[in-house]
């Protein structure tokens, strides 16, 4: 009998998903459907497959399912974009064309910046990808970054799906304006367009904070390297997570236009370009340093963007730093659930662009059509609802509060709607002294932005946190010699990073980036060594 219950103990806790989990449309059962791949969570993809579908059939009298593929991060969907697409082509290639196949033509046709010199037959397979039909056999891309979108745009596996300019009202400078803050929101040639947007900010547990001593809530990226935050600050590795990656790129753009106003208001006679020169220089070394402190205070450096707040939540760290609705939702959830008001978010002013979180459509789509409804929707005014309409209001989600921005500006001009929103305080294109981002300052670093933090702070975590201690504990002047220790970051400069580091990074042999990451790994634990022993009162 024993054995028995537990046994059907076991079986109802492996049907129970099945039993309780919300019903869905069979694909068998409906007339059209739609594959899209998606970074967005369960909350997004229910709200607008829902709100599509009754949006679809009261527009053609037919109903649709969508079949979501979530394979990952925009990392893995890349990845999986790119494998997709080699084995379309290469089978194009081969049995339709009828040439042969080679490692050139594959490393070439997806190439959106083939050099001059480039080998007559890779030239002929990238016009022929271009001029192909090929599939992935999904439909629509939606979610990610701009960077990511880009980099499918110009290998060539996003379209023009006609939306741009089906609706030049939409995309125009008073609902959706070309760029915004320094940042692109549509794609020139219609290959993407922004459907939300995204900052990036501080998620915070008010307990934590009062049981650390802290009485002032975090408002600025300062505060994350606050001495009485050390292990009690959520982050994730920025070479696995673009949004945080972005969000240190923020910070430290934002020491960079701080030391651009600052040299502009004593500039004599400082030509301009030798301001903005030195701002960058300087700036790129403060907003590194910052993150060091901050990375010094760490918990730990995840794989998963979505675990800091959630460990906030829980209070499991005092602080993390997130995108935007990850905060959002987490203080939402614990609103929800406990009636408590003990999770907080702020987005720090000044110091977070206003991005966009695209769509695109794939080349070779199979549900064209329907596809190019899709994205009409969400960037209707109808889908713009679902993203920050309190649930059960009329026109917005039905079960999820999202949380998150539309990218529409006439949005925020809906006086009436006031009421009815999540966010309703939230006026992204109103701010005072807002960042506006310059992609020249450290657009073409980013990867090696991520690569150097990622050392910086994450592979010598260790030997950091161990001399962060060590200088905290510390008496004057020990502990400022220390500190002056610790933060000689000479080896990573502005400089180095455009020479021989990004130089390493670009390397086709990727022994390099490793003996560069060794090489580096090995001078900064150095010098946090160094700085510890300085501190206990050594040499």
């Amino acid at each position: 009998m024993k054995r028995l219950l537990i046994l059907l103990a076991l079986v109802v806790i492996v049907a129970l998903p099945f039993v309780l989990r919300p019903k869905r449309e069979s694909a068998a059962r409906v007339d059209d459907t739609l594959a899209i791949v998606t970074p967005h969570n369960e909350a997004i993809r229910y709200e607008f497959g829902r709100g599509f579908a009754e949006w679809y059939q009261a527009r053609t009298g037919r109903t649709v399912a969508i079949d979501w593929r979530v394979i990952g991060g925009t990392s893995e969907i890349a990845r999986f974009l790119e494998g997709e697409y080699v084995a379309a082509f290469d089978n194009h290639w081969r049995n339709t064309l009828r040439k042969p196949w080679s490692a050139e033509i594959q490393a070439g046709f997806h190439n959106g910046r083939l050099p001059a010199d480039a080998s007559a037959i890779v030239k002929e397979a990238r016009a022929a990808f271009l001029a192909s039909n090929v599939s992935c056999g999904i439909d629509l891309f939606f979610g990610g970054g701009t960077f990511d979108f880009e980099r499918q745009a110009g290998a060539g596996r996003l379209v023009d799906s006609g939306v741009v300019k089906a609706h030049p009202d939409w995309f125009s400078e008073a609902i959706i304006p070309r760029r915004a803050g320094g940042e692109d929101y549509w794609h020139r040639d219609g290959l993407w367009m922004g459907a939300v947007l995204s900052s990036y900010g501080i998620i915070f547990n008010r307990d934590a904070l009062q049981r650390l001593g802290i009485e002032r809530e975090p408002t600025q990226w300062t505060d994350l390297a606050d001495p009485r935050l050390i292990g009690e600050v959520g982050l994730a590795d920025p070479t696995k997570s673009g949004s945080v990656a972005k969000a240190f790129e923020n910070i430290i753009q934002q020491q960079m236009q701080r030391r651009l106003h600052a040299l502009q208001a004593n500039a004599g006679a400082t030509s301009a370009l030798e301001i903005e020169a030195r701002a960058v220089r300087e700036g790129w070394m403060e907003g590194i340093k910052l993150l060091q402190r901050i990375g010094a205070n760490s918990r730990y450096f995840t794989d998963s963007s979505q675990k800091p707040p959630i460990d906030v939540a829980a209070g499991n760290c005092a602080v993390g730093l997130c995108i935007d609705f990850y905060g959002r939702q987490q203080q939402e959830a614990v609103r929800r659930r406990d009636r408590s008001d003990r999770i907080g978010y702020v987005s720090p002013p000044g110091g977070s662009v206003a991005s966009v979180d695209p769509i695109g459509l794939l080349r070779g789509a199979k549900n064209r059509e329907i596809a190019v409804l899709f994205i009409e929707y969400v960037m209707s005014m109808e889908g713009q609802k679902l993203w920050n309409f309190k649930p059960g209001t009329l026109g917005g989600p039905e079960r999820f509060a999202l949380r998150r921005l539309p990218v529409r500006r006439d949005f925020y001009t809906q006086t009436e709607w006031k009421g009815l929103l999540s966010d309703p305080d939230e006026t992204p294109y109103e701010q005072k002294d807002p960042l506006v981002y310059r992609e020249a300052w450290t657009g073409r670093l980013f990867r090696e932005m991520a690569f150097v933090i990622r050392v910086m702070c994450q592979d010598t975590h260790p030997e950091l946190v161990a001399a962060w201690r060590a200088i905290l504990a510390a008496p004057e002047p020990a502990r400022a010699q220390a500190l002056a220790v610790l933060q000689d970051l000479e080896i990573i400069n502005y400089e180095r990073m455009n020479g021989e580091i990004r130089r390493a990074m670009g390397s086709k042999n990727k022994v390099d980036e490793i003996l560069m990451a060794k090489q580096l790994g090995q001078a900064l634990r150095a010098n946090y060594a160094r700085a510890e022993r300085i501190a206990r009162g050594g040499i």
